[in-house]
């Protein structure tokens, strides 16, 4: 069912890019995705290469894994059966770009929903909640986000916790100094090296790199949470029967206990490539999602 990552495909992706919202525009579909997969024979998956347990890439193969990767892969199997999965790496600032344009089917990263990105795309049932907290070195003494004001503060280009890092200098009247980092790695790199003092993202992201770095001991999650976020699958905005083959392979899931072992396998479980554990059972939150299941944007886990 999996075919290798192709390099006319990844060609053809930043092409897209290159020639910017215009070009997006004419590229736009006009069709359904089920009935463009069911022509091409086809489905292409937006991957990440290094957001575990989400979504990365497992060894130089070009083999994607993760507990989003899987949910994409068990969904697909269930809607378009004889369809064959091509694998795209993306970013998290490129991802909704190519899924508008019709370069991506499915979007399997860890990405945020919320009103101003559900304006551009659309989410499935949120499989997973997230809380945006801090990384920091065992050895630094931090502890608290009172204690980064004027500080070096990493975090990932295009990811909500840069939002979040700028609304609360806002509100707390603090100043970070905020170095972007092109992904997760390269954002961790800044914090590991002593360049950053913190390293801001989603917690179960922090856990995975912390788990699959060279001295996972050296690192700890920490400090108070500076959001609560609805993570989801997304696809084309106003195509209403995909979203809808979508949600419904997914209430299978959550309902057949499936959703909750695939949780447990990358969440609980050791994962590879260093077979450690990130130690992050189910939160109550998601516990309440899989019995009510729902495709509520950020904005609503704020009030």
């Amino acid at each position: 069912m999996k075919m290798q990552l192709k390099k006319t495909l990844a060609t053809a992706a930043l092409l897209a890019l290159a020639f910017g919202t215009t070009a997006t525009a004419q590229q736009t579909p006009t069709g359904g995705t089920l009935d463009k997969i069911k022509t091409s024979g086809k489905v292409v998956l937006g991957v990440r290469e290094a957001s575990p347990p989400m979504a990365y890439m497992l060894g130089a193969g070009e083999k994607y894994v993760g507990y989003h990767v899987e949910l994409c892969e068990r969904v697909l199997k269930d809607i378009v059966p004889s369809a064959k999965l091509e694998y795209m790496a993306v970013t998290a600032q490129n991802t909704i770009p190519l899924v508008q344009n019709g370069t991506l089917d499915i979007g399997c990263g860890p990405t945020t929903n919320n009103t101003a990105r559900q304006q551009q795309v659309a989410f499935a049932l949120t499989t997973y909640v997230s809380e945006v907290r801090m990384a920091t070195r065992v050895d630094s003494g931090i502890t608290s986000l009172d204690q980064l004001a004027g500080r070096n503060v990493s975090a990932s280009t295009g990811t909500t916790a840069v939002q979040l890092l700028r609304k609360r200098e806002r509100a707390q009247n603090v100043s970070y100094n905020t170095m972007l980092g092109k992904d997760h790695l390269e954002s961790f790199l800044l914090m590991e090296s002593g360049r950053a003092d913190a390293f801001v993202l989603d917690d179960n992201l922090l856990a995975g790199i912390i788990a699959n770095s060279k001295n996972p001991t050296a690192y700890r999650i920490t400090g108070e949470a500076l959001g609560s976020e609805p993570i989801a699958l997304l696809f084309r905005k106003d195509d209403p029967s995909f979203k809808a083959a979508v949600d419904e392979s997914l209430r299978k899931l959550m309902k057949s206990g499936e959703l909750e072992k695939i949780y447990t396998k990358w969440f609980v479980a050791a994962i590879p490539p260093k077979n450690t554990s990130l130690h992050l059972p189910m939160s109550p939150a998601l516990k309440q999602l899989l019995l009510e299941p729902n495709d509520k944007p950020l904005e609503a886990y704020a009030k």
